[in-house]
């Protein structure tokens, strides 16, 4: 049984599905609310956090251990460079993205905006919005800088780093919080990863009753 629990529009739960889907493990896709702190899941993972991974045998959480466990088991494709170096700095930005991203912006914009009315605990506060949308340029500014450098974020080669990025943009991009016309390097970085055949089932979910924008799905914007 290969089981993923996850959430939708998690982007830690997004970053396991890349990795999965880039090194062809098919799991059966379960949707867990943690909010509701169903018993069964606590069993699972007491931290009630998504993803939880059901798979030869064992039950792993935290996004990093279990996308650490999945480039060990299955080492094709490697999404972690050969050098001691390539790796360092491949695991500092996925850590930057899951992060210190995660709490400036993903907090403040995607919880804000989608996650309290999922739980139906109140409406998003603006002082926070506004906060997550000031945050996102650094951010972007700090990725334009990555792409004019290099032909991916930590490297010559795609590795675990830029897949933490798009998990958490994708996320963004959903609710149209990216302002994607700020930099071309980042935009042509995220259309080569969006259109890669790992991210495809990722630009199929969706939310009832919070349509994407137009042109979330499109491989060209």
């Amino acid at each position: 049984m290969r089981r993923l629990h996850h959430l939708p529009l998690s982007p830690f739960s997004r970053k396991v599905r890349l990795v999965l889907a880039e090194k062809r493990i098919e799991v059966e896709l379960v949707e867990e609310k943690p909010w509701e702190r169903r018993m069964e899941f606590l069993l699972m993972n007491p931290a009630a956090r998504v993803p939880v991974l059901q798979i030869d045998g064992l039950t792993l959480s935290d996004s990093t251990a279990i996308c650490e466990y999945l480039e060990e088991t299955v080492p094709d494709p490697a999404l972690l460079p050969k050098r001691a170096a390539d790796r360092a700095e491949a695991r500092r930005l996925a850590h930057w993205f899951d992060d210190k991203f995660h709490h400036e912006v993903t907090v403040n914009l995607l919880y804000e905006r989608v996650t309290k009315k999922l739980k139906k605990t109140g409406y998003p506060e603006s002082a926070r919005i506004r906060e997550g949308t000031s945050n996102i340029k650094y951010h972007l500014d700090y990725l334009d800088w990555l792409c004019d450098q290099r032909r991916w974020l930590a490297g010559d080669h795609m590795t675990i780093a830029d897949f933490a990025a798009a998990a958490h943009l994708s996320c963004l991009d959903y609710v149209d919080d990216v302002d994607w016309n700020r930099s071309d390097n980042v935009k042509d970085w995220y259309a080569r990863i969006k259109s890669r055949p790992a991210f495809r089932p990722i630009l199929a979910d969706m939310v009832p009753g919070m349509p994407p924008p137009v042109h979330y799905a499109d491989l060209d914007f």
